[in-house]
């Protein structure tokens, strides 16, 4: 097998060349490839210095991720990097595209550092429940300092190569299309300077104070996260210690995590998306439709924050209303977002103006006669949804894909009032719509093949993570949310108030409890509107105008600042409620509220995939994590299950009279487990 690594010589110097594609992994064979070719450089008199460098559009972008799990093949990248820092000759990295994780350890390891100015380092390992574990944690404080060091390990954001130069990462900027020529300029320039420079060598300086400050800074963010918490332990207690030192306790800190639920849950959850996209029937070599221009049906908040996905991707889209009013309200809330990311300075002015050139406001339906894929974004109405795919099936021209946001209504109904269901998908996205990532895609009964895949395709070109979902009420995420509101609901008759639920799920790792949400969304969504109809707690609260944070009271009472503090009204109006109902009352525990509200989920998911509404456990997991602010570290529902146990989940369900999913009760016999 030919290696992965060539070598080449330059006159003098040896430019070492990776070409693994697609990101340069840094699997066994390239590992093996660098330790042989920093031994051919030292045992080489005529050669006085190396350039490492990568083919194809990237440094090494990290570790070969397929290799977790199994026995380590030698040498490991800690040996690497100790290799090339331990060379006897100067060694340069020639950075382009991304130097991730290992990428950016095995540059750490080199004496200098070039990039092009689009490049950018990062050490995302924590998204992966990990720590950098080829010295990572201790080259970088002692190059680049300690608190750029916990920024970039602790946070697992990349930095460009011009924040890392700033930082003392990388030496010198490279001209885009001249690096590999300044690198080995630059190697040549460096042959002679001695000693080397070697990252291990150099002294940790530390402003007191440091850790606790990025701690408090970085709370919220690293709340429930075990990674953070031990790199930022890990790094602290190695200051002013030796190198060797150091790793051990690197090391340490490495096994700890990569051993634990929380890795192997956000490790789950890493393949589990790019499983999603993959849809059992539909061949990968299918032909896809193509999108050059989308249209929109309706300028309001799903509508608006649909088309800003595409505009961004530069894609035109058509975005239609019925009225003008509604028309220029809905684009220029759209304008406004865009401004505000510019000010964020996550755009510049140009884009704004690029990204809004490419709408075209209309009132007039026949204008998407020239859209190539549609998205009708009105309010959850069965009736009228047909009435605009009736419509649509006249205007849109032959191969056109008609898709409907719904969240709840059945597609295959919908695709009944046209004669093409075969055009006919969900695309349900998630609001807010231009941030959130998920996207269900829906497949009816008679969606066509190619719909499916070029959908699947768009979605990846709009930044979404997409998951095919069956019919059925509320597809997966909503039919699964149904189970837990109806249960929170009862748990607040039977003697729990809105904060220990709330508590309980906060507590979890969610970003917030069922009745926050309901507060946040508005406790009015979905309500019949007649005050003199008052039939629940919720009914009550929507009568008395309490419509959540908008209104600055719900399920709690809000600050300006839209703080939440318990209501002694909704605490009044729940007890009322008892009494009229004659509800009996118990203590709620905490364990209860678990039991309820978050079992009764698994047990819906296993009817999902029972009823086949989903193609596998793991997507179930990433619509709750990419959806609904499921914590990464537990893996999405399914895979929580499993590691609480899908036999202590039946006995908590049974407990509480619930009828088990078939799925669920067979998996507990067989011993088998979702994920």
């Amino acid at each position: 097998m030919t290696s992965p690594i060539t070598t080449e010589r330059q006159g003098d110097i040896l430019v070492i060349t990776s070409n693994n594609p697609p990101v340069n992994a840094l699997g066994a064979a390239v590992r093996q490839g660098l330790d042989a070719a920093i031994k051919e450089l030292n045992d080489d008199d005529s050669l006085k210095a190396a350039v490492i460098r990568c083919e194809g559009r990237t440094f090494f972008a990290g570790a070969d991720i397929t290799e977790f799990g199994k026995p380590m093949q030698e040498p490991g990248l800690p040996t690497v990097v100790d290799t090339i820092e331990a060379s006897e000759k100067p060694v340069v990295a020639a950075v382009h595209g991304t130097a991730l994780g290992g990428g950016c350890e095995v540059a750490l390891a080199c004496h200098y550092r070039i990039a092009v100015p689009s490049a950018k380092f990062g050490l995302p390992e924590v998204k992966l429940g990990i720590l950098p574990g080829a010295g990572g944690t201790q080259r970088l404080p002692r190059v680049a300092g300690v608190q750029f060091a916990l920024e970039l390990a602790a946070k697992g954001d990349p930095v460009s190569a011009k924040a890392a130069q700033a930082a003392g990462l990388v030496d010198r900027l490279a001209g885009e299309d001249s690096l590999t020529a300044d690198a080995i300029a630059y190697a040549r320039k460096m042959a002679d300077a001695r000693p080397l420079p070697r990252a291990s060598e150099k002294p940790v300086t530390v402003e007191p104070g440091v850790f606790d400050d990025f701690r408090k800074a970085n709370a919220k963010r690293m709340r429930g996260f075990d990674a953070p918490a031990e790199i930022i332990a890990v790094i602290e207690e190695t200051v002013g210690k030796p190198y060797a030192e150091g790793v051990q306790r690197e090391r340490n800190g490495f096994m700890k995590l990569i051993m634990g639920t929380q890795s192997a849950a956000m490790r789950h959850i890493f393949f589990a998306e790019r499983k999603a996209a993959k849809i059992d029937d539909v061949p990968e070599d299918t032909q896809l439709r193509p999108i050059k221009r989308v249209g929109v049906i309706g300028a309001g908040t799903m509508g608006g924050g649909i088309s800003m996905n595409f505009l961004s991707a530069g894609i035109p889209v058509t975005i239609v209303e019925m009225a003008q009013d509604a028309l220029d309200r809905g684009t220029g809330v759209m304008r406004k977002n865009y401004e505000g990311s510019a000010a964020k300075g996550r755009m510049t002015a140009e884009q704004v103006e690029g990204a809004m050139g490419l709408l075209k406001p209309t009132l007039n339906f026949d204008d998407l006669s020239e859209c190539d894929l549609i998205i009708e974004a009105v309010y959850e109405n069965m009736d009228v949804k047909k009435e605009i795919f009736g419509k649509l099936d006249t205007i849109a021209k032959p191969g056109a894909i008609l898709a409907s946001n719904t969240s709840y209504l059945n597609i295959d109904e919908i695709a009944s009032a046209t004669n093409r269901p075969g055009d006919v998908v969900g695309m349900h996205f998630f609001s807010p719509a231009n941030v959130m990532k998920l996207l269900e895609i829906v497949r009816g009964a008679k969606t066509d093949k190619d719909v499916l895949a070029t959908v699947m395709d768009v979605a990846k070109k709009i930044k979404k993570v997409a998951v095919v979902a069956g019919v059925c009420y509320g597809f997966i995420g909503n039919r699964m949310l149904m189970p837990r509101q109806i249960e929170a609901n009862k748990l607040l008759m039977e003697g729990a108030s809105p904060q220990q639920i709330d508590k309980v799920h906060v507590e979890f790792g969610m970003p917030m409890g069922p009745f926050q949400m309901g507060d946040l969304a508005g406790v009015d969504i979905g309500w019949h509107r007649d005050p003199n109809r008052v039939e629940s707690i919720r009914d009550q609260l929507c009568a008395e105008g309490r419509w959540g944070q908008k209104k600055g009271a719900g399920f709690y009472d809000y600050d300006e600042k839209r703080n939440p503090s318990p209501s002694p009204r909704v605490a009044e109006i729940i007890a009322e409620w008892r009494e009229k109902t004659g509800t009996p009352q118990h203590d709620v525990t905490d364990e209860e509220i678990v039991e309820r509200t978050l079992y009764t989920m698994v047990n819906e998911g296993a009817k999902i995939l029972q009823e086949g509404m989903a193609q596998r456990a793991s997507d179930i997991d990433v619509v709750w994590i990419y959806g609904y602010g499921w914590p990464v570290y537990r893996g999405g529902p399914m895979f929580w299950a499993d590691t609480v146990g899908l036999k202590t989940v039946v006995a908590g369900l049974e407990k509480h009279g619930f009828e088990v999913a078939q799925l669920l009760r067979d998996k507990v016999e067989k011993g088998e487990r979702f994920n």
